[in-house]
This record gives structure tokens, C-alpha cells and sequence, in this order.
């Protein structure tokens, strides 16, 4: 669409009011007012003409300057135009700020926990809408509302975990959890400006919003890291892209059918005709991403019905979920070995408990030889056990810490010796350590039910026969970066994660934080075991889907096979280095101009 046409858009209220020229002739009774208009629009009269020359000229005031809806100026009608001004313009305010309201209530009736799936392919068409031709400073500011109002509804467990982790009364875990949904929803606000500042400065909208979108997923820090990808959870095929750029590109996949719609939506609202190409590309990357999904599902199943197969590569796995009360677990080792028991009565090959289930602390020098002693050796089958380890300090001048506590998997094999160790590297924050307890030890006295954890170094695998497992503890499972090192290290071939979501209580939390661990399965094509204490425990295959699945707050055991896999992915040789690059690319877009190709639409 060329400029003129963009310019005389109604919702831009801006209006081109360039008049004709028309040239003088000589001699002519009117050369004296056409020499006025020809001066006036920047022209010289003919040369040599006297009688022209000899009149006094009147020259036209100048127009004022005013500003465009992108924060430029607009000069006079004879200067040429340096920026092209948007196409079509933006709407009102009060449109925009409704329309902003309705993506931050579908967003979070699309993802995990209201979960209507299908949603989360309109929710963000609003807001899209509404950020067209906003100046950043506005978009972002729009986008930090969605995203506060979202968060605080799709994250309202936040209130309760804080009451369990912190102590705190209901009124301040509230206000807390509030400061935590304003910190996270900048990540909103993060993809808003970027986006605001891309096409401000003449860059393709639906490229800069997918950009935007993939930098804010990449790099804003969150307590609790989710994607928006996770939407798809129930559908497995519409998740394999995951081994390509991870959960970040099945987000983008959600976000692409989204522009295309906002583009179509455009024509409505702004009288104008849409971008094809983006429509098109924009539609139609879901049936891309599903036609993947279906052929790369087909390619996997075919390697574990091998492995199925094959002698030594399956194992019959057992999983015990204790339900064990957050205090006053006295009888939590009780109910693990019995329920240990009846598994290995059924003929399982190992056995996994959840995080700390032993609700013992063991000494680090001794620990190998306490553990057999009290807990492993009359198990008779390999298991992987949740304890906590201690080591004694002697700080400098009898001040400080007098020890340090690992929340650590030890695997034991049937003889109940201990094989392997793996200490739990990314601490939760607030739960397992306080930012700064070291230095103020007050901060404990005032968080009584904190943690003061270390985290381990180590990331390799436990041995299982001729296999190696990696082990992710708590939300360690939900950090892509971190799994893909361990998994890059340790080389295993069966992951599995040991979790105590009992924090949270029966709400979305567990089944939010069971979506996000489904997605280490398909980047790394690797069956997953998932042990909770109160659920969601559960074994996830290779392709992302669930052939076992446990309740929430019960106390039962669950077994499945699994398959020992080692297959390449894109994602496992490059990771996040593809979002890196976009990362790149759009910190040039927010602050270099495009220079345009004549007139082109962006």
C-alpha cells in the first residue's frame, strides 16, 4: 500500500491536502499568480520572465510541524517525507485498553489450569490489536497491565505458597503475591516495547511481534519460568516443534496463528487491505507445525517399539507418591518402604521416591554406609531415593554457618549399596535459601519455614546397569537451559524428576509445573519419571505423551515401562542459541531505523 493511501486513513485523523501545480506561461495576464503558487510549493518561476520578476512575491506562512502517531514530525507539504507513517493508525484509547483487558482474561483461560486450549490461539489478538501504533513507552505500559492481570489470575496460588513457605498471614502473602504478578507481568511489558520500538522504526509487525515475543520468553527473569507453549499440553502433536527451538517455538507457533488473525482483523477496523503474506504465514503455521508433529511422533515410535524389543533396552518402572504431610512426617519412611515392597512383589525393576521423601538427614561422611543401614538394604530392588545431606562447618572467628544441607537422589541397587549421588543444583528461592541469609541471618527469624540449602556441582548421571539417568530435582525440570546441560554432560538415557509440590496445595500449581516438564521429553526424546510426593506423579514418553498418570493428594504407586533412548535432536545440539540470535536481532530493530524501499508496508 503506498503512502498517500496509508496517510488518508480516518482513524489516523490525518488528511493530505497537497494541491496541484500548475506551470506559468510567459506573458500570460496570470503569471503573477501563478508565479505565487509556484513559489509556494517551492518552485522557481521561468527563467527571464521580467514581469514576474518585477512583482513583490507574497510568501505563504509556514505550516506548523505536528507530531505522528510514532513520535516523528511531519514536516511541510514540499519536504520530502524521511519516515513512512504507519498504515492505517491506531485506535482509540478506550478501545485499546478494553481490548488490552480481554487478552489478559482468554490468556489464562487458555493455558494450564483453566485449560481450554483452543483459546490460547485468539487470546493475544486483542492486545495486538491494541498495540498497533502505540509509541513504547504506552505499549509497554499496556503490556504490563495485561500481564499483571493475567498472571495474577493464571498464578492465584502464589497467595498460599507464600502462607506455607513464608509463614506469612493472608493479607501480606496476598500483597506479596501481587508484587510478584507486577514482577512478572514485565515480561509482557518486555515484548510490548520491543515489539512498539521495532515497528516504530519501519520493521514488519508480525515479524517484530514474533521476535518481540520469543526475547521476552528467552530472557526476563522469573521466579517461577512458564511458557505460553505449555497451552498445548493436552496435545501432543501440536508440541513436537519443541526439538527444534524448544518451548519457545511452540509458543510462537500459538502466536503466528494469532497475527495472522490480528491482520484480518485489521481490515474491519482499520479500512485497510491485509498483509497477504503475513495472513497466509500466519494461518497456516499450525497445520505446519501439526504436519511436523505427525511425522517426527511416527519416527519416534518407531525407535521405542525397537527398544520395546529389545533385551535391556526397557525397564518396568514403580513410582511411589507417599502423601506425606509437610510436618509431621514421622511415618513417611514407613509408608515408602512398604509401598517399595509391594512394587518389587510385582516384578518392577526400580523404583523412584520423590523429593526428600525419606525425611531423613544423613551425615555426609557417613552417608553411604547409614543409608544401607536404615533405609536401603532390605529393599531388594535398585531405587532412587530423595534424602537430605549435611556437612559440618567450622566458620572463621565461631560465626556463621556451622553447616551445609543438600537436597540430594541417591540411587541404590538391589544389594541396598549406594551407586550414585546427585545434589540439587538451582535452589528455590524463598523456599530453600533467603537472597542474602548468609549475610543477615535475621532473614530466617523473620521466614521461619525458608530453607538454607547449598547447591550441588556435579551433573552426572546415576548408573543403572549399563544406563545412565539423569536426575532433576524440583523445578529443575522446567528450565530448559539447565536440563540441556545436563543432559549435554551426564549423556543419559532415561531422565527422571523428583518433586514435592505439596507447597502449593491442590491447586493448578502441580499440573502448571507437570505441563512445563513435559516439554524435556521432546527436546531431548527422552522418557521421563516423575515422582511427587502428593502428585502429579507420572511417566512421560519420548513423544510427550502420558501412558501413566498418577492423582493429586492421594497416596498410591503407580508402575509403566520405559524405553532407554538416545536420539538426536536439533534442539539438543543447539539449545537456545537460535533465540539468542533473534535476541540479537531485535535489540538492533528496536534501536536502528529501517531505511525503507520506496513504500512498502511493515
Amino acid at each position: 500500500m503506498d503512502l498517500a493511501r496509508d496517510a488518508k486513513n480516518p482513524v489516523d485523523e490525518m488528511s493530505d491536502e497537497r494541491s496541484e501545480d500548475d506551470e506559468p506561461e510567459a506573458g500570460s495576464e496570470t503569471a503573477s499568480a501563478s508565479d505565487d503558487e509556484a513559489r509556494a510549493s517551492g518552485r522557481e518561476g521561468a527563467e527571464g520572465d521580467e514581469a514576474v520578476a518585477a512583482k513583490p512575491v507574497k510568501r505563504p506562512k509556514k505550516r506548523p510541524k505536528k507530531r505522528t502517531d510514532e513520535g516523528g514530525e511531519e514536516g511541510s507539504e514540499a519536504a520530502p517525507l524521511e519516515v513512512e507513517a504507519p498504515p492505517g493508525g491506531r485506535l482509540s484509547n478506550k478501545l485499546a485498553w478494553g481490548l488490552t483487558l480481554v487478552s489478559a482474561i482468554l490468556c489464562p483461560v487458555g493455558f494450564v489450569g483453566i485449560g481450554v486450549w483452543p483459546v490460547a490461539f485468539v487470546a493475544w489478538v486483542p492486545l495486538l490489536l491494541a498495540l498497533r501504533g502505540r509509541a513504547p513507552k504506552q505499549a509497554a505500559l499496556m503490556g504490563w497491565a495485561a500481564g499483571f492481570a493475567m498472571t495474577m489470575v493464571g498464578f492465584y496460588w502464589l497467595v498460599e505458597m507464600l502462607q506455607v513457605f513464608g509463614g506469612f498471614p493472608v493479607s501480606l502473602s496476598a500483597v506479596f503475591a501481587a508484587l510478584l504478578c507486577l514482577q512478572k507481568g514485565g515480561r509482557i511489558a518486555l515484548f510490548a516495547w520491543l515489539y512498539a520500538r521495532a515497528t516504530e522504526r519501519g520493521y514488519h509487525r508480525g515479524l517484530s511481534a514474533l521476535g518481540a515475543f520469543a526475547v521476552s520468553e528467552l530472557i526476563y527473569p522469573l521466579l517461577f519460568p512458564w511458557y505460553y507453549g505449555a497451552s498445548l499440553q493436552d496435545v501432543p502433536i501440536m508440541m513436537q516443534t519443541a526439538d527444534i527451538g524448544g518451548p519457545i517455538l511452540v509458543s510462537l507457533v500459538i502466536l503466528a496463528f494469532n497475527v495472522g488473525l490480528a491482520e484480518l482483523a485489521e481490515r474491519r477496523l482499520f479500512d485497510s487491505a491485509p498483509d497477504r503474506r503475513t495472513l497466509v504465514a500466519g494461518l497456516a503455521t499450525p497445520l505446519l507445525a501439526l504436519g511436523y508433529g505427525a511425522i517426527r511422533m511416527a519416527s519416534v515410535d518407531s525407535a521405542i517399539a525397537t527398544a520395546m524389543a529389545t533385551k535391556d533396552q526397557h525397564a518396568s518402572v514403580g513410582i511411589v507418591q507417599g502423601n506425606s504431610p509437610l510436618k509431621g512426617r514421622s511415618q513417611a519412611l514407613r509408608t515408602h518402604l512398604r509401598m517399595t515392597e509391594e512394587l518389587r512383589d510385582e516384578g518392577v525393576d526400580l523404583v523412584v521416591w520423590s523429593e526428600a521423601a525419606a525425611a531423613r538427614s544423613f551425615d555426609a561422611t557417613r552417608y553411604e554406609r547409614l543409608v544401607q543401614q536404615r533405609i536401603s538394604r532390605n529393599l531388594g530392588v535398585s531405587t532412587i531415593l530423595g534424602v537430605v545431606i549435611y556437612e559440618r562447618l567450622k566458620p572463621e572467628g565461631g560465626e556463621g554457618r556451622r553447616y551445609q544441607s543438600f537436597n540430594t537422589a541417591l540411587m541404590t541397587d538391589e544389594l541396598g549399596d549406594v551407586t550414585g549421588r546427585y545434589d540439587k543444583q538451582f535452589l528455590l528461592m524463598f523456599g530453600e535459601y533467603l537472597p542474602f541469609g548468609d549475610t543477615f541471618p535475621i532473614l530466617y527469624k523473620w521466614s521461619p519455614n525458608s530453607g538454607s540449602f547449598s547447591p550441588g556441582e556435579s551433573f552426572a548421571p546415576l548408573p543403572y546397569d549399563d544406563h545412565r539417568i539423569s536426575v532433576m530435582i524440583c523445578y529443575e525440570d522446567i528450565i530448559p537451559s539447565f536440563v540441556s546441560k545436563l543432559v549435554d554432560e551426564g549423556k543419559p538415557d532415561l531422565l527422571v524428576n523428583m518433586t514435592n509440590d505439596s507447597w502449593f496445595g491442590d491447586t493448578a500449581e502441580p499440573w502448571q509445573h507437570f505441563a512445563l516438564a513435559k516439554f524435556r521429553s521432546i527436546e531431548h526424546r527422552l522418557f521421563m519419571v516423575r515422582a511427587t510426593n502428593s502428585g502429579v506423579s507420572a511417566i512421560i514418553d519420548a513423544n510427550g505423551r502420558v501412558p501413566v498418570l498418577g492423582q493429586t493428594f492421594v497416596e498410591q504407586k503407580l508402575r509403566g515401562d520405559v524405553a532407554f533412548l538416545q536420539l538426536g535432536t536439533v534442539y539438543k545440539k543447539l539449545g537456545n542459541l537460535p533465540w539468542w540470535i533473534v535476541t540479537g536481532v531485535m535489540v538492533l530493530a528496536a534501536f536502528i531505523r529501517r531505511r525503507p524501499k520506496g513504500t512498502q508496508r511493515f
